[in-house]
């Protein structure tokens, strides 16, 4: 409701503004607790206990500020970056806009970020503290061997992070989503995989992978072929989109990743496509349009054990977490499921 009366201030405001007034309001507030396993929403995958199924996307929490108080918002999960080796400004201003008669945005950021270093430190400053906190990394835009940057980011981030979130599918980076190639993807994940044997003991954080929603049908085969060789621990599914689906606002013209709304019917197919391809072996994490606990419910339904959003907060509010999470409760009362893996896949 406070949220409802804010709005539209915050809306007045130019998003990155509003953005940062909202990461600095969070940096301020009490920190609630994180919520707690062992209720029906309990999901285990790879290797980790998640409260809940619902967790923030990388991309809200960019420098790794406030994945706390986005746990105290009732999210099981917070995924931090993307962070790059080196700091760096990310694309020209403006390149964030509110679609809002499409519930929608577009953004051309740039892996804008203060890179590892500083992360690192505040990634570190909060190793005491409960929950769940992922890393999302990725690769400077200047960078002579991108391969070279995620190897340097997994000996950074892997002793550090619950999880580590390899990220090859913004379209923002010039020449970053060919690393889905699939010679270019094993070279990389390679990599990343003795990095983070060469830093971590006996219990390594899990590997993930963000794909993007943009695949061939061949492109997903060759992925899911990958993933599973070399056993990581869940692909995320997915990232913005370079489509454009028909669109009501002024700014539909904007060049960057849509999210929000639009590509909600994208991404669920590529959920779907993701889980035939992997004969559902692999761990999926949906990603893209999820707005009620009826959109996270049928992504579960179709083969995600996980699920997270962003822009659907830019629209409802924080509090959208914990109306997602008792609406998921009475989706599987409703439907017969105990809990959350019964009902993974069962579309």
């Amino acid at each position: 409701m406070i949220y409802d009366i804010l709005r539209p201030a915050i809306f007045k405001l130019d998003a990155e503004r509003a953005h940062g007034l909202t990461i600095a309001a969070l940096k301020a507030a009490p920190t609630k607790a994180p919520p707690k396993s062992g209720s029906p929403l309990t999901v285990e995958l790879a290797g980790l206990r998640f409260p809940n199924p619902l967790g923030m996307a990388a991309g809200f929490d960019k420098n790794a500020e406030v994945p706390d108080a986005l746990l105290g918002f009732g999210f099981g999960h917070a995924e931090v970056g993307t962070i790059t080796p080196k700091p760096q400004a990310g694309n020209p201003k403006p390149r964030l806009f509110r679609l809002v008669e499409d519930r929608a945005i577009i953004n051309r950021m740039g892996f804008n970020n203060g890179g590892a270093e500083a992360a690192l430190e505040r990634i570190k400053a909060r190793a005491a503290r409960e929950g769940i906190v992922g890393i999302n990394i990725g690769a400077n835009k200047d960078s002579a061997d991108r391969e070279a940057d995620y190897s340097l980011m997994t000996r950074l981030m892997a002793p550090h992070a619950s999880y580590l979130t390899v990220n090859i599918s913004s379209p923002n980076t010039p020449g970053l989503r060919a690393l889905q190639d699939e010679g270019a993807l094993i070279g990389l994940l390679d990599g990343v995989l003795e990095a983070r044997a060469e830093v971590c003991g006996e219990a390594p954080p899990p590997v993930f992978l963000k794909v993007a929603p943009d695949l061939e049908p061949s492109d997903v085969d060759a992925i899911a072929r990958i993933a599973k060789d070399k056993s990581l621990g869940a692909l995320i599914v997915s990232n913005t989109t370079i489509d454009r689906p028909p669109l009501q606002s002024s700014h539909a013209s904007e060049t960057g990743g849509l999210s929000g709304a639009p590509l909600k019917a994208k991404a669920l197919q590529r959920v779907r496509d993701f889980r035939a391809a992997t004969g559902g072996e692999m761990p999926l994490i949906g990603v893209g349009g999820i707005a009620t606990a009826e959109d996270a419910w049928e992504r579960i339904r179709s083969g995600a054990s996980l699920v997270q959003l962003y822009s659907a907060m830019v629209y409802r509010g924080p509090g959208i977490a914990r109306d997602i999470c008792e609406g998921l409760e009475s989706l599987m009362k409703r439907d017969g499921f105990a809990t959350i893996a019964e009902a993974v896949g069962t579309e």
